[in-house]
C-alpha cells in the first residue's frame, strides 16, 4: 500500500499527482483514533489511518463508471483522492472511483446536466433535419415513379416511395442506388409494392407455396398492372 503523499507505483497501479485512498479487503482499525473496521483508509507512516484523522473525512466518495462526472468533479474540488482497491485474482490494484468535495461534485453534476440538455436539444434538432430530408427525399422518390410510371396514383406512389425510403429499414430506397433514385431501384420499389399489394402473392406464401413458384405464379398479374401505369395516353 501506498502513503497519503506517494502514489502506488507497485502491483500495476500508477496515480500520478494525486493523493490514494485505499479500501481494504480485510478489516483494519485506525493506528490514531482506534476507529475501525474503516472501510477507507490511508497509509501513513506505514499505519492505517482514517479518513479523519488525515483530514479527507470531509469528502464524498463517487464511484467510477461515469469519466465526464469524475473529470469535472476533480477539477471542482480543490481536494481530492482517487480510491483503489487490490484485485487478488489479477494481483493489481484497481480503480474504484474517487474522492470529491461534496461542493464540488454538485458543481460538477450540474454541468454535465448542462450538457445533457444541450445534447438533447441536438438530438431534437438533428431528428427535425433528418425528417425534412427524409420528407424531400421521399417526394423525390414518388416523383421518379411517377415519371416512370405515370398511371401510378398520385397516393400510391407516395405510399410506395415512403415504405421504400424508411430510415433504417435497409430497403431498396436506402441503398446507394436509392439514395441516387437510379432507375433499377425504383422499378425494385414498384415491382415489390405491387407483387405484395396487387396480387395473390403473400397469400400464396403462407399456403407454403415455395417463393419462386409463387413468384412465376403471380408474373403476369405483375405485368399487367406495370403495363397499365406505364401505358397512359399523352
Amino acid at each position: 500500500m501506498a502513503s497519503l503523499s506517494t502514489p502506488p507505483l507497485r502491483n500495476g497501479l500508477v496515480v500520478v499527482g494525486g493523493l490514494v485512498v485505499v479500501q481494504p479487503l480485510r478489516k483494519r482499525h485506525c493506528a490514531e483514533c482506534r476507529r475501525g473496521p474503516l472501510a477507507l483508509l490511508v497509509v501513513e507512516g506505514g499505519v492505517p489511518r482514517c479518513l479523519d484523522c488525515v483530514d479527507l473525512g470531509h469528502l464524498v466518495f463517487l464511484p467510477r463508471g461515469d469519466t465526464a462526472l469524475t473529470r469535472r468533479a476533480r477539477e471542482e474540488s480543490a481536494l481530492s483522492a482517487v480510491v483503489v482497491r487490490f484485485n487478488r485474482r489479477r494481483g493489481r490494484y484497481e480503480r474504484q472511483g474517487v474522492l470529491v468535495e461534496e461542493a464540488g461534485l454538485a458543481r460538477a453534476e450540474e454541468r454535465c446536466l448542462a450538457d445533457a440538455e444541450a445534447r438533447r436539444r441536438r438530438r431534437v434538432r438533428d431528428a427535425g433535419r433528418r425528417a425534412v430530408e427524409d420528407m424531400r427525399f421521399t417526394e423525390a422518390f414518388a416523383a421518379e415513379i411517377r415519371r416512370l410510371f405515370p398511371g401510378c396514383p398520385q397516393e400510391r406512389a407516395r405510399t410506395i416511395a415512403a415504405h421504400a425510403s424508411l430510415r433504417g429499414s435497409g430497403r431498396v430506397g436506402r441503398s446507394a442506388a436509392g439514395r441516387a433514385l437510379s432507375e433499377g431501384a425504383v422499378v425494385s420499389a414498384v415491382l415489390a409494392s405491387v407483387r405484395h399489394v396487387d396480387t395473390p402473392y403473400d397469400q400464396l406464401l403462407m399456403s407454403g407455396v415455395p417463393r419462386h413458384e409463387a413468384r412465376r405464379r403471380i408474373t403476369a398479374g405483375v405485368e399487367r398492372v406495370l403495363r397499365d401505369w406505364r401505358d397512359v395516353p399523352p
